[in-house]
Formats: C-alpha cells, sequence, structure tokens
C-alpha cells in the first residue's frame, strides 16, 4: 500500500511510517539478542564471545549494503513524490543488478580474507577457529540481504512501511525457531548459528519479491527497463556512496573499538557483545524514525511542497524526544536483569556486572542520538548526504580516539563515555548548519 505525504498531517504521515519500522528493526533485534542468548546459553559464553567478534565484521558489510539502499531510497522517494513511474522501475532495476554483482563479490572476499582480518582484530586464540568458521559462513548471506533491502526500500520510498515489516517478523521468528530446535534440542554447534541466520535471509528476500510481483506489479520492472541505467547509477552512485560510506562508518568504529575491547578478555568481550544488543535496541527506532524524517522530506522535496517541509522536520524531532526519553528510563531499570539474560555459568556474575555498570551510563546519554537520528534524517531527504557523511565522520572518529584513550583506564565504562562525547560534537556541527538552512533556503536541493 502506497502514502503520498505530499499533502495531510505531517504527524500522522511520521508515526503510520515510522512505527512499522520500530516494530520491524525491534524484532530484528529481538532475534539477534535471541541467537546470542540461545549461543551462549547452550553453546556457552565462548560461542558468545565468537559472535561478538564476528558482529562489527558483518555489520560492516550489512551496513554497507544498506547505506547504497538508503541512497537509492531517496530518489525512488523523489521520483514517486514527482509522480515518475517510469523513473521509479529504472532505478530500482538498476540499484537490484549493481547491488546483487557488488554482494557477490563481498561474499567471495569474505570467505577468503576472513582468517587475517580476525587475526588483526586479535580474536584470542581460544575462540579464533569458531569465529572463524562462523563468520565464513555469514558472509554467504551477503547477496540474500542485498537482495532484500533494496525491495524494502522501493517500498518504504513509496510511504509503505508496514510490508516490510511483516517479512521481517515471519524470517526472525523462523531463525529463533531454527536456533531452538537445531542448537537447544539437537545440540548443533555456532556454525548452525550461521546457517539458520543465512536461510532466514533468503525467506525474507523471497518473499519480498513475490509481494512486489503480485500486490505491486506497476513498481515492477517491465521486461524491456531490466538493465543498468547509466544516468542513473552515476546519482545511485553519488547519493548510495556517500550513504554507503556513511553507513560504513559506524561498523568501522565498531571493528577498531572491538580491538579495544579484545585486549580487555573474554569476560568483557562477553558483556561487550551483550550490551551492544541493548543499544542497538535502542538506537535502530531512532533511526527508524529519522528514515520516516527522510522520506516526509524527499517526497516533499519531489513534489516541490517545500512548505510542508519544516513543519515536518519538527514533528520528527518531538517523536525522537519522547523515544529517547522513554528508552533511557527503561534501560535504566530494567539494565541488569537484561544483561543476565544473554549469559550462565562460571563468568556470568562478573559478565552481568559489566554489563550493567555500562548501560547505567547509556540510560542518560540515549537522548543525544535521538536528535542527532532528527538531523540526519532532514539532511537526507533535502539531498545534503554530505552533511549527514560529515557528522558521522566526527562522530564516529572522536568515539574510538576516545574508547583508545577511556577504556584502558576505565574499562566498559570508558566506551559508554566514549559515545557521549561524539554524538555531542556531532551535534554542534549539525545543528548550526541546520539554522543556517533554515534561513529561506529549504528548497536549495
Amino acid at each position: 500500500m502506497t502514502t503520498d505525504m505530499t499533502s495531510g498531517s505531517a504527524y500522522r504521515h511520521l508515526w503510520r511510517y515510522a512505527l512499522p519500522l520500530m516494530l520491524g528493526n525491534w524484532f530484528q533485534l529481538c532475534y539477534n539478542a535471541a541467537d546470542s542468548v540461545i549461543a551462549g546459553r547452550f553453546i556457552g559464553a565462548h560461542a558468545l564471545a565468537a559472535e561478538g567478534a564476528a558482529g562489527p565484521v558483518m555489520n560492516l558489510v550489512i551496513l554497507a549494503i544498506s547505506g547504497v539502499t538508503v541512497g537509492a531510497g531517496v530518489l525512488m522517494s523523489e521520483f514517486f513524490g514527482a509522480r515518475d513511474g517510469q523513473r521509479l522501475r529504472h532505478e530500482l532495476a538498476t540499484t537490484l543488478l549493481a547491488g546483487l554483482w557488488f554482494s557477490a563479490a563481498v561474499a567471495g572476499l569474505g570467505l577468503v580474507f576472513t582468517p587475517p582480518l580476525l587475526r588483526w582484530l586479535a580474536v584470542p586464540a581460544d575462540i579464533f577457529p569458531i569465529t572463524v568458521l562462523y563468520l565464513r559462513i555469514t558472509f554467504l548471506g551477503a547477496p540474500f540481504t542485498c537482495f532484500y533491502n533494496i525491495l524494502a526500500a522501493g517500498l518504504k520510498s513509496v510511504g509503505d512501511a508496514r510490508t516490510p515489516l511483516r517479512f521481517l517478523m515471519i524470517s526472525s521468528l523462523l531463525n529463533i525457531l531454527l536456533d531452538l530446535v537445531f542448537i537447544g534440542w539437537l545440540g548443533f554447534g555456532i556454525a548452525c548459528s550461521a546457517a539458520t541466520t543465512v536461510a532466514a535471509e533468503a525467506v525474507s528476500a523471497a518473499l519480498a519479491a513475490g509481494y512486489l510481483r503480485r500486490r505491486l506489479p506497476e513498481l515492477c520492472p517491465r521486461a524491456g527497463e531490466w538493465r543498468i541505467d547509466r544516468a542513473l547509477l552515476g546519482r545511485t552512485v553519488r547519493y548510495g556512496g556517500v550513504s554507503a560510506l556513511q553507513q560504513a562508518c559506524q561498523p568501522i568504529g565498531k571493528v577498531l573499538i572491538q580491538g579495544q575491547v579484545n585486549a580487555l578478555g573474554v569476560d568483557v568481550m562477553a558483556a561487550y557483545n551483550a550490551v551492544t544488543r541493548v543499544d542497538d535496541f535502542a538506537c535502530i527506532p531512532e533511526q527508524s524514525i529519522s528514515q520516516g524524517i527522510t522520506t516526509y522530506i524527499a517526497q516533499n522535496r519531489g513534489a516541490g511542497r517545500h512548505d510542508r517541509i519544516r513543519s515536518g522536520f519538527a514533528a520528527g524531532l518531538l517523536m525522537e524526544l519522547c523515544y529517547g526519553l522513554f528508552i533511557g528510563g527503561a534501560t535504566a531499570l530494567l539494565r541488569t536483569p537484561v544483561v543476565s539474560l544473554f549469559v550462565t555459568g562460571p563468568s556470568a556474575q562478573a559478565v552481568v556486572e559489566l554489563g550493567a555498570r555500562y548501560l547505567g551510563a547509556m540510560a542518560v546519554f540515549y537522548l543525544l542520538p535521538a536528535f542527532t537520528n532528527g538531523f540526519q534524517g532532514y539532511f537526507r531527504g533535502m539531498g545534503r548526504l554530505g552533511v549527514t557523511l560529515l557528522g558521522t565522520l566526527i562522530q564516529t572518529s572522536l568515539r574510538v580516539v576516545f574508547t583508545m584513550l577511556l577504556a584502558p583506564r576505565l574499562g566498559i565504562l570508558g566506551i559508554a563515555f566514549a559515545c557521549a562525547g561524539g554524538w555531542c560534537v556531532m551535534l554542534l556541527v549539525e545543528v548550526p548548519l541546520y539554522l543556517l538552512r533554515m534561513r529561506g533556503r529549504e528548497g536549495a536541493a
């Protein structure tokens, strides 16, 4: 079901768009958390640490893919707002073909270079073999991830955020069920955990393709349109390349931070893997609201409705504020029992104490990314992707530097303060740029 955001209430459009994205991301994060819980409880702390060591590497791949789709989604939203269905279909075909070639190459390179990459990350010897196995299998799912994300971006660009939610729910439930059966009941190891993830990604891609073909044939590229349009590819690379670089900055930073975490021992590695699941749970819904702001602004910019841009952004910021306050309070109250879900065994108490200490600080800081995501959504929707890249580069680089300075002295708590420092400086850059743009220049491309 498509949604035209160029008329009607900004609050209603943003809420109806962002809520399914939030639920979908929460569902995906619940799966990720369940996967870690199952690995930690049925395989052991070493498996939890191995997944934590592999996670930043795969996040780098996934966010690079999603970065390209975010850039393509901005273009598709513009074409939809301008009522240009032919260019929308051409953009979808171009992104699908180019994206699948790219993701297949990434999967092949990942299989070859996993061992030296993990050695560079200083993964401990006692978990090195299972981390290599887990990461190599997970790399095989890159083409499925790419295919699904592009189709989901197409649906979201026309205002349909509910359908991708249904696909995520189905694939995530399937993934959890397979984990419980093959790991919890039959006792298979970490290789099975990676294989079930790949299987779930394939299912979500197949569901999205089938839906688009049956229910929205007007968006499906036609026989003569299945080709790479060089002009659109150039725009997609300019938009998507900047967005991909921006998306890749965070996992690159996490990879560098993971190296600092690895030096602190297996207990800290296990605790950090657990709390980053909570971080994702807290911050990704803020990113969902940001995506809503982007789509709303891009559609109205494509339709020439510049008068609606400022009111839509104000509505989005208010939603970010309310959510940031909510998730911060919930994290402060539930931090200890939440971390306790992730691990059992002799080292469980130490892991829980470390994780709870980290989350106690982050509960206060979660309001900062609520605002940074809001401003990122505005600049993406206006096509000012260079600003979003600058903000992310500043935040990520400072977070890494602060972690290197603070983690050896404060342990896992130093990582929380490093996050807050990066977000604060990011706001100090983006807010003045927004205020300058508000001086009668919303209509600039």
